[in-house]
């Protein structure tokens, strides 16, 4: 009886189920790392092996919910169809089917079990801290973010919104600038390394949440929590504080900016030596190759040296 059941499930519409569990994002999105887009109705890419394990489960997950959907639609359609009282004007008085009742106990306990798997993973992943290249303590205030280099000299950098004012002049001078999200100050670290986040809050619970890494962790007065990440690509990426921590909590945006390891390097040693115009001048260069506008880094190196 099952099996001709699912005979009315068409192939096109199983060819459809694959399609739209795996469209996540347009096109433009492989071009963009590190911030949501217009249209976007999937997750952000992936820059770490963390998010990577994180878009492998929802995937599958919303393969598994959108099957049994499907399912259940056609199951319904079927037996509204088989079994009105045009077509089965005299009920059937079965009441127990043992094998029918065994695949509906079985098989969710199997999806389950399928899905357990690579979410035990995962959080075992998450939770597993490998040896840190670097460690940042991010500090929650109401409302704008603190980021302290311990491994470096335990300088500080503190990250506002920038205005809409400034966006603008940022965007004028060539520098991309998303709205809401662009700061004044990014935090930077290098790629292909293990970076350590310690989160805490001066004031009242925030949440440190970058989609792209798969990091999202609640800042709690008083307490300290962690997470890590490991930036595959280097570009600038960005989060937002995730807990409703009051009147300016939409204005908390993170930007991670990923370079090279020399490039931190000499960030690094900038900051350290409390040379803010020599390191904001770097990154600044940084931004515009990375966005590909080496023309207009350059432009701004020989400025800069003049």
């Amino acid at each position: 009886m099952l099996t001709r059941m699912l005979k009315f499930v068409p192939q096109t519409m199983m060819a459809g189920l694959f399609a739209l569990a795996t469209f996540s994002v347009p096109a433009l999105a492989e071009e963009i790392m590190g911030q949501p887009l217009p249209g976007q109705i999937g997750l952000q890419n992936a820059a770490t092996p963390i998010a990577h394990e994180i878009h492998a489960v929802y995937d599958l997950v919303n393969i598994i919910i959108i099957a049994i959907a499907i399912f259940v639609l056609v199951l319904l359609l079927f037996v509204m169809f088989r079994f009105s009282e045009k077509r089965n004007p005299t009920p059937s008085t079965t009441t127990h089917h043992t094998l029918l009742e065994v695949a509906w106990t079985v098989i969710p306990i199997l999806i389950l079990v399928v899905i357990a798997i690579p979410s035990f993973k995962l959080l075992m992943n998450q939770y597993t801290y490998p040896k840190p290249d670097l460690t940042i303590k991010a500090i929650g205030n109401a409302w704008f973010w603190e980021h302290e280099y311990p491994d470096n000299g335990n300088f500080t950098v503190t990250t506002n919104m920038l205005s809409e004012e400034e966006n603008k002049e940022r965007e004028a001078k060539g520098f991309p600038s998303p709205r809401l999200l662009a700061v004044d100050n990014e935090i930077v670290v290098p790629v292909e390394k293990v970076v350590h986040v310690l989160v805490t809050s001066n004031d009242v619970i925030h949440n440190w949440t970058v989609q792209s890494f798969g990091s999202k962790i609640d800042a709690v007065p008083g307490r300290l929590t962690s997470t890590w990440f490991k930036a595959e690509k280097e570009g600038v990426y960005y989060g937002q504080c995730s807990e409703l921590c009051g009147l300016n909590h939409a204005f908390m945006p993170i930007a991670i900016r990923v370079v090279s390891e020399a490039t931190f390097n000499e960030w690094a040693a900038a900051m350290q030596a409390k040379d803010k115009k020599k390191a904001k001048e770097l990154l600044d260069k940084v931004a515009l190759e990375q966005a590909g506008r080496k023309a207009l880094a350059q432009g701004d190196g020989a400025a800069s040296a003049n």
